[in-house]
């Protein structure tokens, strides 16, 4: 058996787990490589930015075929086993698609940004192969940029995801989370709309004392001329 020397000290990186997942779900998960799949795809979210994951990219995936190899058998007998049980169970959907390389095999969490980006990939918005990986570390359990974008507004694009990447270093965390509410109270699910807000904030100031609670002369600068096109009427 393989030994464990602990956490080291600093400052560590973490992913988020809905309490769900440990209230529901888990007990009754009976199958280990089931359990690790699907902690593995939770992290994966997270650590890459993205919702879909091709059955490919999971059979290539040396760090889940690692954790598969120790349950005593073949890791791709492992993984065609947990994932089947997983899709049975409900805790990820899976789609298969015709792409120009051939069928292929396609999983989400079920989740709400993992349902979207699902349906995407599958209605022919974004080919499986067009989601490209993008390296975004979680440091702190709470949602980060690419999460909040695919959750609020649809399936982020390779091209996007640079500046998205680029506001997330410029903005303080809070200011994003609340300016992606801000698009969502108003109906106005675009980015160009979240990224005025954030360069408004940063160039009048933005009251931290009332996130999220706005007065009405909040509202209507949040409605006002300068934001009228990113509306649908």
């Amino acid at each position: 058996m393989t030994t464990f020397d602990g956490f080291p000290e600093g400052e560590l990186q973490y992913t988020s787990v809905p309490d769900l997942f440990f209230a529901e779900l888990m007990p009754s998960i009976n199958n280990l490589a089931e359990l690790k799949i699907i902690l593995h795809i939770i992290w994966l979210r997270q650590r890459c930015g993205r919702q879909v994951f091709t059955h490919a990219e999971l059979v290539a995936d040396e760090t889940l075929a690692r954790g598969l190899a120790v349950l005593g058998k073949d890791p791709e007998a492992m993984l065609e086993e947990g994932l089947a049980g997983a899709a049975a169970r409900g805790s990820l959907l899976q789609v298969a698609v015709r792409t120009g390389t051939g069928v292929q095999h396609v999983y989400a969490l079920n989740s709400t940004g993992g349902r979207r980006a699902l349906a995407d990939v599958e209605s022919g918005k974004m080919e499986p192969q067009g989601v490209v990986m993008v390296e975004r570390p979680s440091v702190e359990p709470r949602p980060n940029i690419f999460e909040l974008y695919e959750d609020n507004i649809g399936l982020l694009s390779p091209i996007l995801a640079d500046e998205l990447r680029d506001a997330e270093a410029t903005y303080p965390a809070d200011w994003i989370e609340d300016a992606f509410h801000i698009a969502v109270a108003n109906n106005v699910r675009k980015w160009r709309y979240i990224r005025s807000v954030l360069e408004r904030w940063a160039t009048e100031g933005k009251d931290d004392g009332t996130s999220r609670k706005h007065t009405q002369a909040e509202q209507r600068w949040y409605t006002d001329e300068e934001f009228e096109q990113f509306f649908e009427h």
